[in-house]
């Protein structure tokens, strides 16, 4: 089959058996899929204005899309040089780097979210 050029729903489909995939076999997405829920449910039940629901989801989103780039490029990683080596290691542990970066800024987007609450 020829991958490029394809129609924006089999595209789509391509797209949700990866997230799919990912959320079946990494418990890492697991449990940012959980964490992006459970800001979901605190946001529904404490109403902040539209601009603190943007950041969440910005946030989150940003999360869980690092995650699934790690997730890729540990699966092809994996599976074009199966032994460990220096070098794959490396670029595995930038992309965790990745990961965690992106989600350092979500925890701030959190923090102060939590800070403006606690205002007078």
């Amino acid at each position: 089959m020829v991958w490029k050029n394809q129609s924006f729903g089999l595209r789509l489909r391509f797209a949700l058996h990866g997230i799919g995939h990912a959320l079946r076999t990494e418990h890492s997405v697991q449990f940012q899929a959980g964490a992006f829920v459970a800001a979901l449910v605190a946001l529904a039940l404490l109403r902040p204005r539209p601009v603190w629901w943007a950041l969440t989801l910005l946030a989150s989103a940003l999360v869980v899309a690092a995650e699934l780039l790690n997730t890729a490029l540990e699966e092809l990683a994996d599976h074009l040089n199966p032994q460990e080596h220096p070098r794959i290691r490396l670029v595995k542990d930038c992309a965790a780097g990745a990961v965690l970066v992106a989600v350092l800024g979500a925890l701030g987007v959190a923090l102060a979210f939590a800070a403006q609450l606690l205002r007078p």
